[in-house]
């Protein structure tokens, strides 16, 4: 019995150890990675730079005017009668243009308005996969943290029973092989801890660099522990989500849209084009023209009009763009079809890996059960005589592992069902704060 309180005390210490006073949450650390994610950072100014260039292309619809000015000085030489005529003449005018029909520009304008909507697509991408980064991250700590506490107890507990086989070989009532048997276990487990104690720092080392901070103190799982189901139930339905909002899948049909207007627009070759146009110029020359010398004369023009200009032939470039948008286009629609294939498959293996995981956990908490169960026969045979020292040690290697392997199960169905969001392209924050809400206060 002395072990089980060493080893309820061992797990309590492991628990107070990875959730000081200043540990913290996983959307605390959420809300630090975002800040500091550097393909979220990126993506996010992509979406401002998409913006900005489909108000650039809106432009091609809108009015345009420009202001000229200019001075010019002429010398000219005149042979018969005999002259030279030094003319300086001064110019302003402000021009301005109306797209009237040009339907390549307002083609431009749709592209540039569905290219908002991929890199708002590409945002969504790169969010969901920063919460799966972090969620990952996260718990990668905490399972290397219950490794090490785990290793620990069961290091305590193979010294206590090291202990015992020195004790019970010096008055005679058991061989030295107990002891052998119990210094070989503690030399392993010694191992374990250290490669356990250097897992641990390198997770810590990982999480830190993700969220850009230094020392993050992940908050454990509240137990005992209630694992959110998966609802629907109905794999299809998962497909089906993933199908009609996956980033990636949005992404893919987008840009077959966009590559469809690429050929309308290729296609506008053979189109005319019309303009309204308007001007005001003022020509001043202060010391007279070549037909009135030594004048200041001045004169100001307006005009208002519509410039038609037609295409007619362009060395087969209209059809060859032609050709080549719709090659792209083909491109396009075939990329989409296997981006929908891949999206299938893995939202097909999250769901089923979701499920198993569940499974796992249910089969894993009933092995921890019997392990305990099997633990405390090894003992009391032992004691009696029944049983030798290696039976104990093995039992709680096993006890042990299994722990380890339940707590890594728990894990893996907390990610499971984020990946399995993220697969179907519907994973938001509100998932995120749902396992949030299963750590500890």
């Amino acid at each position: 019995m002395h072990l089980f309180r060493l080893l309820s005390l061992s797990l309590a210490l492991g628990a107070a150890l990875a959730a000081p006073a200043q540990a913290q949450s996983l959307m605390e650390l959420l809300d630090s990675a975002r800040n500091y994610d550097a393909p979220w950072q990126s993506a996010k100014a992509q979406v401002d730079a998409a913006i900005s260039r489909a108000d650039q292309a809106r432009a091609g619809l809108l009015p345009s005017a420009t202001l000229s000015s200019g001075v010019t000085r002429t010398l000219t030489s005149i042979s018969r009668p005999s002259a030279d005529r030094n003319l300086t003449a001064q110019t302003v005018g402000i021009n301005a243009s109306q797209p009237l029909y040009r339907p390549a520009n307002r083609i431009s304008l749709e592209q540039g308005l569905r290219g908002v909507d991929v890199a708002q697509a590409q945002l969504d991408s790169v969010t969901q996969d920063l919460l799966v980064r972090v969620s990952q991250g996260y718990f990668d700590v905490l399972a290397a943290q219950d490794t090490l506490t785990f290793v620990q107890a069961q290091k305590a507990a193979v010294s206590e029973q090291l202990a015992a086989a020195k004790r019970n070989f010096e008055v005679g009532t058991s061989t030295i092989t107990d002891s052998r048997e119990a210094q070989a276990r503690y030399d392993l487990v010694t191992a374990q801890e250290i490669a356990a104690e250097n897992d641990l720092r390198v997770k810590k080392l990982a999480l830190d660099q993700l969220v850009g901070k230094t020392d993050t103190q992940p908050k454990p799982l509240a137990l005992p522990l209630a694992l959110p189901t998966v609802q629907p139930e109905d794999v299809s339905v998962w497909v089906q989500k993933a199908l009609d909002g996956q980033p990636l899948v949005r992404q893919a049909a987008i840009a077959l849209d966009i590559a469809q207007l690429e050929t309308k627009k290729a296609q506008t070759g053979h189109l005319p084009t019309v303009d309204l146009q308007a001007g005001y110029n003022i020509q001043r020359s202060p010391n007279g023209t070549l037909t009135a010398p030594g004048t200041n004369t001045r004169s100001n023009s307006a005009s208002v009009g519509v410039a038609v200009n037609m295409p007619l032939f362009a060395g087969f470039s209209v059809q060859n763009r032609v050709k080549e948008t719709l090659a792209l286009e083909e491109k396009a629609r075939a990329d989409l079809e296997n981006l929908r294939r891949n999206a299938t498959q893995s939202t097909r293996a999250a769901f089923y890996g979701v499920q198993s995981g569940q499974g796992q956990v249910k089969a894993l908490e009933a092995a921890e059960a019997s392990s305990q169960s099997a633990l405390e026969a090894n003992q009391l045979g032992y004691q009696v005589g029944v049983r030798i020292n290696i039976d104990v040690l093995n039992a709680q290697s096993q006890l042990y592992q299994t722990k380890r392997d339940l707590a890594q199960a728990r894990y893996n169905v907390l990610l499971g069902t984020l990946k399995l969001r993220q697969a179907a392209g519907t994973l938001t924050e509100d998932d995120v704060q749902t396992i949030n809400g299963l750590l500890t206060p």
